[in-house]
């Protein structure tokens, strides 16, 4: 199935009216923001923080992948990213993750 621009221009404001409507960051912000605050990100969690930086909302999908599938696995990857700023971003994520029904 070919997807036009304008077609793409829709989805994308229709992805972000939803969140915006929930009260959530993209989640590509929320990763920038986890590379700010974790210098020394855990090896294992590594590839789903890289796959969050090309997501927009929990209803997105990565390759093959769903958003929330990432974002469990990092968030069981991410044991050791500690203080209140992860204490904080860890909470949003899971409140992503309560929308869709995990």
């Amino acid at each position: 199935m070919k997807i036009t621009k304008r077609q793409l221009r829709n989805l994308v404001k229709r992805t972000l009216n939803e969140q915006v409507q929930l009260g959530a960051r993209p989640i590509y912000e929320i990763a920038e923001e986890i590379e700010a605050t974790w210098p020394n990100v855990n090896y294992a969690a590594r590839p789903y923080l890289n796959a969050m930086h090309s997501l927009t909302s929990i209803n997105d999908t990565y390759y093959h992948d769903d958003a929330s599938s990432v974002v469990l696995y990092f968030l069981s990857n991410a044991s050791s990213y500690r203080g209140p700023d992860a204490k904080r971003i860890k909470a949003e994520l899971k409140k992503m993750l309560k929308t869709v029904g995990y």
